[in-house]
């Protein structure tokens, strides 16, 4: 999709140019649009979330780089609000219950699949980029399912030991999820079962 939109469109854009500004909705609101489907499983709150976004390009044009990832920065859009229209739904019992119902109806076990498959990928870019000694804990604990006892004489560390870098590695993680947006569902059944090891 990016190399279908040049620097000199964005250029255009930030300029104010409204076919430089159609090129890119034509480009990029259907990728939008499923970015947000993924999250609402509601098409009118989706078409919704496409307005959103492309108002924010426009009104924000101003302050984009046109060496930029067009698409990032849709992205990034795209998520934070469809989490805020979650947050707003959960004080809904009736928007939450129409949330539900729409995810019963269409549920898509490749996508779901997909989604939680990119969400693993994310999880093991966090962990192999935990310090050494967190990583070797972390992995001993969740992947082979050794006690803090097992783990502390595997390794030669004291159980006390072996719980701090079990502590620090679980806040990076708990971070890294937030600070990236995982907080849909399956995003928190996936930090649900990373921090308490269920």
């Amino acid at each position: 999709m990016q190399n279908l939109i040049t620097p000199t469109d964005i250029r255009r854009l930030i300029g104010g140019d409204e076919h430089a500004f159609q090129k890119i909705y034509g480009v990029y609101s259907e990728p939008v649009y499923q970015l947000a489907y993924r999250f609402l499983k509601n098409p009118v709150w989706c078409e919704e979330i496409v307005q959103d976004v492309f108002l924010k390009l426009w009104l924000h044009r101003e302050g984009l780089d046109e060496e930029g990832n067009t698409w990032l920065y849709l992205y990034v859009i795209t998520k934070r609000l469809c989490l805020n229209w979650l947050r707003e739904i959960r004080k809904s019992a009736i928007r939450f219950d129409e949330l539900m119902n729409h995810m019963e109806q269409r549920y898509d076990q490749t996508e779901e699949a997909l989604f939680a498959a990119d969400m693993d990928r994310h999880a093991q870019q966090i962990i192999a980029a935990l310090p050494r000694q967190q990583r070797l804990v972390f992995r001993l604990s969740r992947m082979e399912g050794l006690s803090h006892k097992e783990i502390a004489k595997e390794l030669g560390l004291s159980p006390n030991t072996v719980k701090n870098h079990m502590v620090q590695a679980l806040k990076t993680l708990k971070s890294a999820f937030h600070q990236s947006g995982y907080t849909y569902f399956l995003a928190f059944t996936f930090c649900y079962y990373i921090i308490n090891g269920n």
